[in-house]
């Protein structure tokens, strides 16, 4: 007898369902709708943004200064007034720093936003490091040579040396050598961290770009310090001075670059 095996329904494999989407038509029209929204909407955001730049409760009028010392805020505002009036969400604040870096007697600046019409203006000077004479008018100069003001009774409060001999003979009036102002800036940076040695020079000569010679206050002699170790020799000074007082009553100069060896001019007398 023949036994037919009978076959499982469950080894059948089920034929998948496909299930058709919207048609083509459909398809085209969402995309075309999607479009057509997106268009109206930057439409509308375009004339809103056109309609708040022309708006005059936006237009910058007022400024506020902060970090200025030596230049007056008028100076400063001068710098960026050109921004004055423009729209202060569409002012070019990076080109209102550039105007104030280039001037000379600022190291940096930035400008802030503060809705709806103020722009805040921030600077920082170099600030002025000694007192020099050009053309018989007394300066406030900064550390590179270059000129911060005229130098009058509303800078009192700076106690600077007055430095001599930045200008060899036969150059124009304000144009620093640069050897010699960097041997002025040795002398003020070694002093500095004694300001009570740093506060009693009075004045300082690089006449010879080698030797800084310096007077301190209530002293007329002449101190020979040369190109370096300002502050070694002048503590040096201070502790010889008395003794040199007993041995030469009146001294035009000393001469303090030669180590222990030290040498006294006496004034002339006619």
């Amino acid at each position: 007898m023949t036994v037919r095996a009978q076959r499982e329904n469950r080894l059948r494999r089920s034929t998948p369902q496909v299930r058709r989407g919207p048609g083509a038509a459909l398809r085209w029209w969402r995309a075309m709708r999607g479009v057509v929204l997106l268009g109206a909407l930057l439409a509308g955001m375009s004339q809103w943004a056109g309609a708040l730049l022309s708006v005059s409760f936006l237009a910058i009028d007022d400024f506020v200064v902060q970090g200025h010392e030596t230049l007056s805020e008028s100076e400063v505002l001068a710098l960026v007034e050109p921004l004055r009036g423009q729209n202060i969400l569409a002012a070019d604040l990076e080109l209102g720093r550039t105007w104030l870096v280039r001037s000379p007697r600022l190291r940096d600046g930035a400008l802030r936003r503060v809705l709806p019409s103020t722009i805040e203006v921030f600077v920082s000077e170099w600030p002025p490091v000694a007192v020099a004479r050009f053309a018989e008018r007394m300066y406030l100069i900064d550390e590179t040579g270059g000129l911060v003001d005229e130098y009058g009774p509303r800078f009192a409060s700076f106690d600077l040396p007055i430095v001599h001999g930045l200008v060899p003979d036969g150059a124009e009036a304000s144009i620093v050598d640069p050897v010699r102002m960097a041997l002025a800036n040795r002398v003020l940076r070694q002093l500095a961290p004694r300001p009570d040695v740093f506060n009693s020079v009075s004045q300082i000569d690089v006449t010879n770009p080698d030797d800084a010679v310096v007077l301190l206050n209530d002293d007329p002699a002449l101190l020979h310090l040369g190109s370096d170790r300002f502050l070694e020799r002048l503590m040096s000074y201070a502790e010889l001075a008395p003794t040199l007082r007993v041995q030469v009553t009146d001294i035009d100069y000393v001469d303090l670059r030669f180590g222990s060896r030290v040498f006294v001019g006496p004034a002339a007398h006619e």
